[in-house]
């Protein structure tokens, strides 16, 4: 894996619409909040577009994105929000001119498509919280995506959930991938799918069926994705639903009986994801340290 460099006061950062549209009122917040960190803000002409539900045509959003990743000045991008429509434009990008500059490029949920898609090139980038989830004061989770914009070390802990499936405890090393499951399973067979053998995977999701998790993760299994992993890590499985015959699993036992067989460490309940002020900061694309146990926190962390 390549390496980008962490920012720095004077900076420029730009936001970019991938996906759902967004609006000025909902950005402003964490406009004014990225220049405090000292940075500059690039708000590119069209990002307030609208087609639908999406910020402007799949031909727009390409283009605005585009040019942000060719542009030698802009040392991240903030995706602005999730929702859906980031995989319909990400064939339409040419990253030549964003690997003689690589920058940082983050967000979560429907991001997830690039983050996959820049690790198949070779390049970390950042799962963490976007600016629609920006408010008027500082959260856990904004001031985790500044210590990992400026270069602090990650190192995260959590005490263990209460759940149906305990972790698998281990400890573990290797390069962190991942980000929504809904996503991941969709990028299967495609070009942007990650391979994930001695990683460490990071999996999250919100809103779906329980077995809809399971139809995810089997589809995850029997493309290798748990083939030589080196740990999974399970982030926010937020507001899952049922249906009146009940699946009869939990989204953590799910998990678990699709990993069954392996013996890498298994952690739930990890702090990022879809959970609003607590979806805290990851570098995908980077070395790091699991350590998961049942007794006391686990924690993932740079070595």
């Amino acid at each position: 894996m390549k390496d980008i460099e962490p920012l720095k006061r004077g900076d420029t950062v730009a936001l970019a619409a991938t996906a759902r549209k967004v609006s000025p009122e909902e950005m402003a917040p964490a406009i004014e909040q990225l220049r405090a960190w000292g940075l500059n803000v690039l708000i590119p002409e069209g990002l307030y577009a609208e087609e639908n539900q999406f910020a402007g045509s799949d031909d727009h959003r390409a283009a605005l994105l585009q040019g942000l990743l060719d542009d030698p000045k802009v040392k991240a991008i903030l995706c602005c929000r999730g929702g859906y429509g980031t995989v319909r434009i990400v064939d339409r990008l040419d990253f030549r001119r964003f690997t003689e500059h690589p920058k940082w490029v983050v967000g979560y949920s429907d991001v997830t498509v690039l983050h996959s898609h820049l690790h198949t090139l070779g390049f970390p980038s950042i799962h963490g919280t976007m600016p629609i989830n920006f408010g008027p004061m500082e959260s856990a989770a904004t001031e985790s995506l500044r210590r990992v914009l400026f270069g602090e070390k990650v190192d995260i802990g959590w005490l263990p959930e209460t759940t149906s499936a305990p972790n698998r405890e281990g400890v573990a090393e290797g390069v962190t991938a991942g980000g929504n499951l809904s996503i991941l399973y969709s990028l299967c067979g495609s070009r942007s799918q990650i391979d994930t053998r001695g990683k460490i995977l990071l999996i999250e999701d919100l809103d779906e069926y329980l077995y809809h998790i399971d139809r995810m993760m089997q589809a995850l299994k029997r493309a290798g994705m748990f083939e030589g992993l080196a740990g999974l890590v399970v982030g926010g499985m937020t507001e899952m639903h049922d249906n009146t015959v009940p699946f009869g699993h939990t989204a953590e036992q799910i998990v678990m009986e699709a990993v069954a067989g392996h013996h890498f460490p298994v952690a739930f309940g990890a702090p990022f994801g879809h959970l609003g002020d607590n979806n805290l900061s990851l570098i995908l694309g980077r070395k790091m340290r699991l350590e998961v146990t049942n007794s006391k926190k686990s924690r993932i962390f740079a070595p």
